[in-house]
């Protein structure tokens, strides 16, 4: 039972090293029940090992991290049974049938067989695809593909859902329900840890956008606080300002002119 007034996730002065290099470098966060979280940051600012943290998939960090009061690097697999995941890059196995596949992960969460294809059947058909239920996931597309991924982590109704590049391949029409579907969890009280670099999506479904860079974090709250703190414009514009990164229209005019060259 999620308790509203308690953070679903604590971080203390968390610290990963990858040789000389600090991938995370003191962060102390917060999360309570209810939030959408926009988790953004330069590539290799420290995003996806966070993420890795709190599932148990990465050990050797320094600081304390407790999921759902349970703490990762004491192996426990009760507390994963309450979390969602959808990585960026996912390795399915396409050769199941997506009944096939969805009930196996239903399974693998506590769902009966019977419990998990239902619910399967039903998912499957409100994202419109009823109709390849029984056919196997490696002729599916790419759209197809991460509905299934969307599916297969929201099967068995988890307190906390870790979402990377969710949108990836979905088209207009879907990108619309999906983004009404986490807002409705969000009311029921779910946690979404959200990590996109389509900015305008994090911007708008955001209630808390928390940007790393270098390891730390460099700024946490709504987009209108960010605002509110001097900086100016969209998300995007935030987000260069604060990382320092401000060179994308000269690189883009050297990389058309060199398109361009004879």
């Amino acid at each position: 039972m999620v308790v509203a007034n308690e953070p679903i996730i604590t971080m203390r002065d968390l610290r990963m090293r990858f040789g000389e290099k600090f991938v995370l470098n003191g962060i102390d966060l917060e999360v309570h029940p209810g939030q959408i979280i926009g988790y953004i940051g330069p590539n290799g600012a420290g995003k996806s090992t966070t993420v890795k943290i709190m599932l148990g998939l990465v050990e050797g960090y320094t600081g304390e991290v407790r999921i759902l009061g349970a703490r990762p690097q004491d192996g426990g697999v009760e507390y994963k049974k309450r979390i969602g995941y959808v990585p960026e890059t996912a390795e399915m196995y396409d050769t199941l049938t997506a009944k096939e596949y969805l009930t196996f992960i239903g399974e693998l969460y506590g769902l009966s067989e019977d419990s998990a294809e239902r619910k399967a059947r039903l998912l499957m058909e409100q994202f419109g695809l009823k109709d390849v239920f029984n056919v196997r996931i490696a002729t599916f597309s790419k759209g197809m593909k991460q509905k299934v991924l969307l599916i297969s982590s929201l099967l068995h109704n988890p307190d906390i859902l870790f979402l990377d590049e969710p949108l990836s391949g979905l088209d207009a029409n879907s990108v619309m329900v999906v983004k009404e579907i986490l807002a409705r969890l969000a009311a029921q009280g779910k946690t979404i840890f959200y990590s996109s670099h389509i900015m305008d999506v994090v911007e708008k479904i955001s209630h808390r956008i928390i940007l790393l860079d270098g390891g730390r974090i460099v700024a946490d709250g709504s987009f209108e606080e960010l605002k509110g703190q001097g900086r100016e414009g969209s998300l995007e514009q935030v987000f260069n300002q604060l990382t320092g990164f401000d060179r994308h229209q000269e690189i883009a005019d050297q990389f058309v002119a060199i398109v361009q060259e004879v």
